[in-house]
């Protein structure tokens, strides 16, 4: 005790007497525990709190007391512990030498030890390992196991990380002795009443307070005090001595003698203040000494002011000692278990309370209804012992109930509950009692699962089939699958599971049929939706299936794939046909093929290769019933339903403009523009076909690439060239393709394909009129526009009304004349469709003498690249800048 005082005090814990008595009481470990706790939450206080807390006591205040803390919000570090368990993580240090890494690599053993691993201390707190002595890290924290563990010269390699899991004890190492934890400090629930009634037996002795009331013809309250000896001096009345008499017997004394003494006065007499007496805790106690207590203290009052029994005191055997005399024994089993407080005796002054060591025990374990270790009294049975443990659980298994006995050596009883006779043996002490719980699986049932309204555990009985589990649809929930119900089977527990599968629409229509399967007992019956996906339910049943194949018995499992409801991994059943398989997938869908499937087959050749076998399977002949054509299947046999050609292929094009019937028109593979055209009615009188614009995705996809391309280069281009600016003179040239730049980038790509209006006006012949249609093709019909544009490089870009006696050169004049940038030799015409006409020698697409102009065209006047040097490839640029704004101009014209 002076030694664990010293170590507090050599720590700088500042403890009360009582903390420290506490303290000394507790184990080595938990003393290091809670000395560490105590220091950490006085650290924490801060030099002003400090400086505050030592003003005020100076002051004459006192500090509460460290017991005052709430345990709750102290984190107490966890320590190793006898039977501790840990997760040690052993990381190969990074400063290992050369010579270190290949001793290492070479070592089996340490290799076994990399990552993380479980270890459970021993009941000395040590840890083993394989070829070291025993470690002892009782007590330590996890940073010292750390450094501790590092220390070990064979472990030096490693770096350590450790982890102390919480203790979670279960099955015997969880059992608690009964009983002990009542009788704990907690609160004042035993202390015994200071005022309230006083009972008819309560003995009087100096101290006590009484008051007495007399009233008729005297009158008066009067309260006095028993005298040291024993005696009260009562008015009117004299002394009484009532030393030793009980409170019913001095009340009716005092009645007599009022009636005797003062005629025609009553007397109403009651207790005050009662008095304290000392009794003395001794034996197995956890605080033995002596005590103060209130005159109505019984012995268990008494016990729990005495800090409670311990762990090897009897709570059945406690004497009650009186004058040198046993005067009562106290079980306290019988104020537990049965309420009965007849022998919880009230205290007199010098009374001992005496606890002797613990007798017999037993361990009771498992299903019973309070498990813990009981004392037993006398020759015990084992019905006395399930008593103790309040009777056996609903769920326990009492017919394989056994006892784990050591006399001598480890034993090992069976015993039947149930059983008159095996409960009437006796019990020895330290006898374990183990009652285990009946099996999970309820026996003589079947389960019905997944789409059902009333799913769960039914009976069974010999004889029943499926319908009998499932009568009607009306149980089904909608959605259900009622040509796929996948039955679990195992026919007694613990061997290999079957698998089979039952249509219950067929079940239903006919019971007599052999599609009305019949169940048996453990049976799971499986019912699916046609919606939710059916894979989370069979996973599970392949796996157990794989875990059971071997080599000579594979996993038996088949897939389907392609235009199934629920295409997956199925299990294969004895037998198994195609229309089996598609049955569990979900039965084609509406896109399905239905005249042949594919069947990929895998089988080993000699057993040293892998061999695939592509089978032709005949959906049709299945269909019609045709059995030869409904191929048995194999393990891991595949199969691939098609799909429809163009199934998926809803191909729209769009006429917009003067078209008798304007619209969006459904199509078929390889139809032409011609034959759309005269679906819609042809063009209407007022149609400018020569001004039809055909747009097409794909084409347009591919002028964006071309546009972003050609951004890229000039952007390139230009930023070579302002390097050069400044020596060359080239900033109007830079400033020109700047702005190109920013128009190529706002450019939008339209799609737009030549085509020839006379074709197409001739009736739907020709090369035009022959253009397949495409998914998204477009083709805008306006009317007749009456104008010419005039682009590019003049004074001012407009359009004009068209006059058959003008010239293009004459259109130009009109718009202002040329800019100096212009490039008169590369002046073209675009037409109202979208071909290029350019003159004589020039380096575009046209050919011939003078081009006439018509309505709808467009004159592009181009940007002389021949001055903008070295960016030669100019030209393609604002040909592209032209063309695009044409075609855009002509879509928005619809747009709009």
């Amino acid at each position: 005790m002076v030694l664990a005082t010293s170590v507090a005090f050599g720590q700088g814990l500042e403890l009360s007497p009582e903390q420290q008595r506490m303290l000394n009481q507790l184990p080595p470990a938990q003393r290091q525990q809670a000395m560490d706790a105590i220091r950490q939450l006085q650290n924490q206080q801060s030099p002003t709190a400090q400086q505050s807390i030592n003003e005020s006591v100076s002051e004459g205040d006192s500090l509460p007391p460290v017991d005052d803390v709430d345990p709750t919000v102290m984190e107490v570090e966890p320590r190793a512990e006898s039977r501790s368990r840990l997760v040690l993580n052993f990381i190969p240090s990074e400063f290992l030498t050369g010579a270190e890494l290949r001793a290492f690599k070479e070592d089996a053993e340490l290799q076994k030890l990399i990552g993380s691993n479980f270890f459970v201390l021993d009941d000395a707190g040590q840890l083993s390992l394989q070829g070291l002595e025993p470690i002892s890290l009782l007590g330590l924290n996890e940073e010292d196991i750390n450094r501790r563990l590092k220390a070990e010269p064979y472990l030096s390699v490693f770096d350590v990380d450790a982890r102390i899991l919480e203790q979670t004890l279960t099955g015997i190492e969880a059992l608690e002795p009964f009983g002990y934890d009542v009788f704990e400090p907690k609160d004042t629930t035993f202390d015994a009443p200071r005022t309230g009634p006083v009972p008819p037996d309560y003995v009087l002795g100096p101290g006590d307070s009484v008051r007495v009331q007399l009233f008729g013809n005297v009158n008066g309250i009067y309260e006095y005090e028993v005298s040291r000896e024993g005696i009260l001096n009562l008015p009117e009345i004299g002394p009484v001595t009532v030393a030793g008499l009980s409170f019913s017997e001095f009340r009716a004394d005092v009645n007599k003698r009022v009636k005797e003494m003062l005629i025609g006065t009553q007397v109403s007499v009651t207790m005050g203040q009662l008095r304290t007496i000392r009794v003395f805790v001794l034996g197995d106690a956890n605080l033995p000494g002596s005590y103060v207590v209130s005159g109505l203290a019984t012995v268990s009052g008494a016990l729990y002011q005495g800090g409670g029994i311990s762990r090897v005191g009897s709570l059945r055997n406690i004497q009650l000692k009186r004058n040198g005399r046993v005067v009562a024994r106290v079980d306290l089993y019988d104020l537990l278990l049965k309420g009965d407080t007849s022998s919880d005796k009230r205290l007199q002054p010098g009374d001992v309370i005496f606890i002797p060591p613990i007798g017999d025990t037993i361990s009771i374990s498992g299903a019973v209804k309070r498990p813990a270790i009981y004392e037993t009294k006398g020759t015990a049975t084992i019905a006395d012992a399930v008593q103790l443990a309040g009777g056996l659980a609903p769920h326990a298994f009492g017919k394989g109930a056994r006892i784990e006995r050591i006399d001598g050596e480890r034993t090992t009883i069976t015993v039947d509950l149930t059983s008159a006779d095996s409960s009437g043996q006796r019990v020895h002490s330290g006898d374990t009692l183990i009652v285990p719980d009946v099996l999970p699986d309820l026996e003589d049932t079947v389960v019905l699962a997944g789409h059902v309204f009333r799913p769960g555990k039914y009976p069974w009985r010999p004889g029943m089939r499926l319908t009998d589990l499932i009568g009607s649809t009306e149980e089904l929930k909608p959605g259900v699958d009622t040509e796929y119900v996948l039955i679990r089977r195992e026919m007694k527990r613990g061997r290999p599971i079957q698998v089979l599968s039952a249509n219950l629409s067929a079940a239903l229509r006919s019971p007599g049929g052999t599609d009305n399967v019949r169940l048996e007992a453990s049976d799971t019956v499986h019912v699916f939706s046609l919606v939710l996906g059916r894979q989370r339910v069979i996973e599970p049943l392949l796996d157990e299936l794989r875990i059971q194949s071997t080599f000579d018995a594979p996993s038996r499992e088949v897939q389907i794939s392609g235009n199934v409801r629920a295409p997956g991994v199925y299990p294969l059943e004895s037998p198994m046909r195609v229309s089996d398989l598609i049955r569990a997938g979900g039965n084609l869908t509406e896109a399905a093929y239905p005249q042949d499937a594919e069947l990929t087959r895998y089988s080993v050749a000699g057993g040293s290769a892998r061999e695939i076998e592509v089978v032709r399977v005949n959906l049709d002949a299945i269909r019609q019933g045709v059995e030869s054509a409904d191929l048995e299947l194999r393990e891991h046999d595949y199969l691939i339903i098609k799909r429809i050609p163009d199934w998926d292929k809803k191909w729209t094009v769009t006429l917009e403009g003067e078209i008798q019937f304007p619209g969006d028109y459904r199509i078929r593979r390889g139809e032409t523009l011609g034959e759309v055209i005269q679906r819609a009615g042809g063009f209407t009188d007022a149609a400018f076909i020569e001004g039809a614009v055909f747009l097409r995705e794909q084409l347009k996809e591919q002028e964006q690439e071309q546009i972003e391309v050609l951004a890229r280069r000039l952007e390139s281009d230009l930023a070579t060239l302002s390097l050069q600016a400044a020596s060359s003179g080239g900033s109007e040239t830079l400033t020109t393709g700047r702005v190109l730049l920013d128009q190529l980038r706002e450019t939008e790509a339209v799609g737009r394909l030549v085509i020839d209006a006379d074709q197409i006006a001739g009736g739907g012949r020709g090369t035009t009129a022959a253009i397949e249609m495409r998914d998204g093709d477009t083709l805008l019909v306006p009317s007749n526009p009456h104008v010419v544009t005039v682009l590019g490089e003049t004074q001012q870009n407009t359009s004009h009304l068209h006059r058959g006696d003008l010239t293009r050169d004459d259109y130009i004049e009109l718009s202002g004349g040329l800019t100096r940038r212009a490039d008169k030799k590369l002046i073209y015409v675009v037409r109202a469709n979208g071909a290029v006409v350019a003159r004589r020698g020039s380096r575009w697409l046209g050919r011939g003498g003078r081009v006439d102009i018509r309505p709808g065209d467009t004159i592009v006047v181009p940007l002389d690249t021949d001055r903008m040097r070295p960016l030669t490839f100019w030209g393609n640029v604002t040909q592209i800048l032209y063309q695009g704004a044409i075609a855009v101009a002509a879509v928005k014209t619809f747009d709009n």
